[in-house]
This record gives C-alpha cells, sequence and structure tokens, in this order.
C-alpha cells in the first residue's frame, strides 16, 4: 500500500519534469503550431512526378500520344494543390512563424507554380543523366532498364527535383524527399549540392554527397564515394558550428571517381578529367588529366595443406 501511495505521488512528478522541458520554443517537439509537412504525402507527391518525369513506367500503363496529355494534366492539377498544401505547411512549421506577417498559402502556391514550371527542362537534364548511365555501363541492355532498375537514375531524379525546391527556399521538404531516395538507394545527396549534366552513379551504395558540394558535366562515381567536409568551423563568440561556407569539394567536369574514395573539403578541386582511384584518401587540390591512386600494397596469400581425400582436385577441374 505504501508503495502505492508513493507511485502516485512520484508519477505526477516525473510528468511535471517532462512537460517542463516542452516550454521553450525550439526544443524537440512541435506543439500548438500548423501541421507539419506530411512524410506520406511527400513520398506521394515524388510517385507522381515520377508518372510525369517518366511516363509509362510507373502505375498507368498503355499511355500513348492521344491519351496522355489527360494523364498528364490530371496529375499537374493534383500536384498544385498537393504541393501548396506541403510548401505552406514547411514555411509554417517553425514555432517563430506566428511572429511573421506573411501570407503563407499565397507564398506556397506561388511557388508550386514555378516549381511545376521547371518539369520540362529537368526532362531534359533527367534524360542526359539516363543516356550517361547507359553510355557508361556495358552492362546495361536498353534505356527503359536504366529507368527500372538503376538506383543511380533513381537517387538523381529525386535530388533534381529536391534542388529545384531547395533553390525556392522551401524548407524541410527537399531534405524529406532526398533522405527518402537515400532510404531507397543507399545514396545520399544533399538537395543543396550543385550537380551538372550527365552524372552516372555506378551500384551507388554508400555515396554521400555534401551539401555545397559542386560537381561538372560528364562525371561518374562508383559505390561508397564521399564527397564531404574536412572539418566544421566554428564561430569563436560562441562555439556554434558557422554554417553556409563551402565545407564540400569542387569536382569538375568529366571525373571518374571510383569505389570508396574519399575527397574532403570546400577548398578541395579535382580537376577535369582527372581518375580518383579506389579507396583514395584526398584532402588537397588535384590539377587537371592527374590520376591519382594507392601504391599496390602487397598480397600475402597462405595455403592450407591439400589432403588427398578433400575433393580439391575434383572442385579444380570442375567447369561452370
Amino acid at each position: 500500500m505504501a508503495t502505492d501511495v508513493r507511485l502516485k505521488e512520484l508519477l505526477p512528478a516525473i510528468t511535471e519534469r517532462i512537460v517542463g522541458t516542452y516550454e521553450e520554443c525550439g526544443a524537440i517537439h512541435h506543439l500548438g503550431h500548423s501541421p507539419l509537412p506530411s512524410y506520406r504525402e511527400v513520398v506521394e507527391i515524388l510517385g507522381d512526378l515520377r508518372e510525369i518525369i517518366y511516363p509509362g513506367y510507373g502505375r498507368r500503363q498503355n499511355l500513348h500520344m492521344g491519351n496522355v496529355a489527360y494523364h498528364v494534366g490530371d496529375l499537374i492539377d493534383s500536384l498544385h494543390d498537393r504541393l501548396t498544401q506541403q510548401i505552406d505547411r514547411a514555411f509554417r512549421h517553425n514555432c517563430r512563424a506566428k511572429e511573421l506577417e506573411t501570407d503563407f498559402e499565397a507564398k506556397a502556391q506561388d511557388i508550386a507554380v514555378r516549381f511545376l514550371e521547371t518539369i520540362p527542362e529537368l526532362r531534359r537534364v533527367l534524360s542526359e543523366d539516363a543516356h550517361a548511365a547507359y553510355e557508361g555501363d556495358p552492362a546495361a541492355r536498353s534505356l527503359d532498364e536504366i529507368v527500372f532498375c538503376y538506383p543511380g537514375l533513381a537517387a538523381i531524379s529525386v535530388y533534381r527535383l529536391a534542388h529545384v525546391l531547395h533553390g525556392l527556399g522551401v524548407p524541410l521538404i527537399p531534405r524529406m524527399m532526398t533522405e527518402y531516395a537515400h532510404g531507397k538507394t543507399g545514396i545520399d545527396i544533399h538537395p543543396g549540392a550543385r550537380i551538372g549534366q550527365r552524372l552516372f552513379i555506378d551500384h551507388g551504395t554508400g555515396v554521400v554527397i555534401g551539401e555545397t558540394t559542386e560537381i561538372g558535366d560528364g562525371v561518374k562515381i562508383y559505390q561508397g564515394v564521399t564527397l564531404g567536409a574536412l572539418s566544421f568551423p566554428r564561430d569563436e563568440s560562441t562555439g556554434e558550428v558557422v554554417r553556409g561556407n563551402k565545407r564540400h569539394p569542387t569536382i569538375e567536369h568529366d571525373v571518374v571517381i571510383y569505389a570508396n574514395a574519399t575527397i574532403l573539403g570546400g577548398d578541395t578541386v579535382i580537376g577535369h578529367h582527372s581518375v580518383i582511384g579506389s579507396s583514395a584518401w584526398i584532402t588537397r587540390s588535384v590539377v587537371p588529366h592527374t590520376t591519382v591512386t594507392i601504391e599496390n600494397p602487397r598480397l600475402r596469400y597462405r595455403e592450407g595443406d591439400v589432403r588427398p581425400d578433400d575433393g580439391y582436385a575434383e572442385r579444380l577441374n570442375y567447369q561452370i
């Protein structure tokens, strides 16, 4: 009984202490404010955008020039309204937004229209990316295979959409988009990165491209590559990380970066037509037409004893 009485005193006190941590604006909660963007809705918007960018590859089959305009028009009408709602929510998400005298809905509607206006140009750029993948991979049999199966093109497609919204000043949603692609493909591209045409990410798993990375045209990147920051400078007076500086490298035109290479630092520039070998660690600039490789380490083989009855000889003679 004494224990029950003590619990009745302790549990409300614990609750009060927890709720007390919610009081400050900027804490890790979202209470008393407008709804946040819906992750599920953002993902569905990406699905509809894919239907427009790659018609005939998605949910709606049997499209042709006689009916595709109706299909796309219906999607555009729906996307305008849904994007407006989600962008409006994104602008209102901050607890300080209520202090601003801004018509967020009108602003969101304008941004939604400006975003949709970029889709024709985005389709042209993504067509270049798809052709770069087809030309860069002898295992590819068709553009259909690239669109259906290649995680690199999937991640780049989402990045290019998110990059436009990022450039229009939309908070939250661009990162929601690219993190969704990250989870699906293993390729992490920050929407703030600036990427040229004909990017080909081969295999792709483990690729990281940081926020202030700049990539030129015709670049090819293999799995496990990191284009990251070398350090995070801090404000001398506050000790907080300084944001907005260029922290990630610049990759010029027609560079090839092989698997698991790491290139770090905002001042690091990889000159055009250079080749960065596998597992290289680079923190300084490289002049154009340079090949960077690691000296091959010595391989050491330890062979076990071969016994007459272990079938080893038969396995050697086996042919697939």
